[in-house]
């Protein structure tokens, strides 16, 4: 029989090659080669604070994909969800180093990848069922009908078992045909989590609500149990079903290396904290420190702490 999971998630990883060097990448000769990918980094932070976590995906039978896997294993992920695709191809991307705090330029080359060949044969029920929570986000709803249909059906699922689900919008625009696909799609995914984690201007776009309360209220009103906003240097803001609310101020940090991976930090930190049973304001209070700590290394998932490190 298998283990049972804390945690499951479904996404993409790719090979990235991050510069070491500034400057164009078309200028840049060096490299560093790292494993990036939205879910595998919340998968890659619970691991570390001692979570069972297992990762769905396609990877291709090729070095980048076999390097995705030496990572899982060396993370300690479970990869029995996991599919070595020999027909399509491991997706890579190149990412530029900047020291002055901006978002870093990221060049995608993932059309036709393994992963987007994620479909609900992956769904493995007795698999996802081992687990008592899945995490959903929006990367791999935008990278193609049968993924985003996988990520349907495994939050129907799970929640028609009651398990509890949490949904990163993580919105990526150039990944959906248009705006109005990727608000309904997203939509109907965040409405059957109990806990949903947008950036303020992802929810303004996703609800047409212009306040943090405006945005709560639209998905409490569809059934979510808590919404907690990414409010960038003022921190986060979260209301529940329950009509708790309040604003957790963010981690000050004097050198912002790389923003990339951030949010997923907060999302290690309120899944973590909310499945120890710790309360919302724990929970993102959490999640602002590790959303700082991934913030100051390069790298996607470089920052994310161990427990140890962690400290609480």
């Amino acid at each position: 029989m298998h283990k049972t999971l804390d945690v499951i998630t479904i996404g993409e990883a790719m090979a990235m090659f991050v510069a070491t060097q500034t400057g164009e990448l078309s200028a840049v000769e060096h490299f560093i080669k790292r494993v990036a990918g939205a879910e595998l980094n919340v998968a890659t932070g619970l691991a570390r604070l001692g979570l069972n976590v297992g990762w769905v995906s396609r990877v291709g039978d090729d070095s980048f994909g076999h390097f995705v896997l030496d990572t899982l294993k060396k993370e300690g992920i479970d990869a029995a969800g996991v599919t070595l695709d020999a027909r399509f191809a491991t997706g890579f991307q190149l990412k530029s180093k900047v020291e002055n705090g901006t978002d870093p330029i990221v060049e995608y080359f993932r059309k036709g990848s393994a992963a987007s060949h994620l479909s609900v044969n992956d769904y493995h029920a007795h698999y996802f069922t081992s687990a008592r929570h899945l995490h959903l986000s929006g990367v791999a709803a935008a990278l193609s009908a049968s993924s985003y249909e996988l990520l349907d059906h495994a939050a129907a699922a799970m929640k028609a078992q009651g398990k509890t689900i949490s949904f990163d919008p993580n919105l990526r625009p150039v990944l959906w045909k248009n705006e109005a696909e990727m608000v309904e799609k997203l939509n109907h995914l965040a409405f059957q989590a109990d806990w949903v984690l947008p950036g303020v201007k992802e929810g303004i776009i996703l609800t047409g609500q212009k306040t943090p309360e405006g945005i709560a209220d639209f998905y409490l009103n569809k059934g979510v149990k808590a919404v907690v906003l990414k409010t960038g240097a003022d921190g986060a803001w979260f209301k529940t079903a329950d009509g708790e609310q309040g604003a957790v101020s963010a981690v000050k940090v004097d050198n912002v290396v790389d923003t990339v991976g951030a949010g997923d930090g907060f999302a290690v930190g309120i899944i973590s904290a909310l499945l120890e049973g710790k309360t919302l304001q724990q929970a993102v209070s959490r999640g602002n420190k590790i959303g700082s700590l991934a913030i100051q290394v390069q790298g996607d998932s470089e920052g994310l702490p161990t427990r140890a490190q962690l400290g609480s």
